[in-house]
């Protein structure tokens, strides 16, 4: 196979599946994995995809937001330790605010106590945590399709009603010069107050959220904590941590003040 042919199936099977790791690209191709290593540095040179842990995925538009459906599917392993990582910050009489997400959902089944209060703006949230018997409160708003997030002038206005000891957000973009970002610039302003309004931020991001920049900002790096996954990538994960405190499931970063 010409070097160009698999340059096309490369960016073919992203298209289509938006994330892809390096074992489906090596069968999809039949080339060697130093080979495929070596097509996604040229590619990502290119800036025709974006490298990630064990992978690839395809660039994304500023304004572009995954589904739900999208979302699960992607980096379910990372998640999964990330929301257990997470997780070990609730202590008992917390209350928390939980965003919408499926990061943040993750957290739910490793919360040991049940002496918590949630506060959600995400549908899926709603219902992990009813099932699971925690204390829930829901903001305002309207749901928004693809997210299921509750946005709007109703979930601004009931989420400025209640202050947190912690807040768990998500995030479509990591940037170093940007901050935190998202596609929906009314989603942001949710996670923004809720940043603002709770004693302490952590944001849960797997390796793929790195130098990605959204269309609308919502925090400054060093507003919030960041819980990852491990990535190649260490170096980022270092210049991270001169800005904030870095948490890396196995493997903790702090913030060098």
């Amino acid at each position: 196979m010409l070097t160009f042919e698999r340059y096309e199936i490369i960016l073919q099977l992203l298209e289509e599946k938006k994330v892809a790791n390096l074992s489906a690209l090596v069968e999809a191709t039949g080339a060697s994995e130093s080979t495929i290593r070596r097509d996604l540095t040229i590619l990502e040179n290119e800036q025709k995809l974006k490298r990630i842990h064990g992978g690839a995925s395809l660039k994304k538009r500023k304004v572009e937001e995954p589904s739900m459906t999208e979302k699960v599917q992607y980096f379910a392993e990372e998640k999964r330790e990330i929301g257990k990582k997470a997780a070990n910050f609730i202590k008992s009489g917390d209350s928390i605010y939980i965003d919408a997400g499926t990061s943040t959902q993750a957290i739910l089944p490793y919360i040991e106590t049940k002496e918590i209060v949630i506060v959600t703006n995400g549908f899926n949230i709603i219902e992990e945590a009813i099932k699971r018997n925690f204390k829930t409160y829901v903001i305002g708003g309207y749901v928004k399709s693809g997210t299921n997030a509750f946005v709007g002038k109703g979930a601004v206005e009931t989420i400025q009603q209640f202050r947190f000891d912690k807040a768990f957000i998500g995030t479509n973009g990591i940037d170093l010069d940007f901050g935190y970002s998202t596609p929906d610039p009314e989603e942001a302003q949710i996670k923004q107050l809720a940043i603002e309004q709770s004693n302490e931020a952590f944001v849960l991001a797997d390796p793929s959220k790195f130098g990605e920049v959204s269309f609308a900002k919502f925090a400054r790096l060093e507003q919030a904590s960041i819980i990852t996954s491990a990535d190649e990538n260490a170096e980022y994960l270092e210049r991270l941590a001169k800005e904030t405190t870095v948490e890396v499931v196995n493997n903790d970063l702090h913030r060098n003040d």
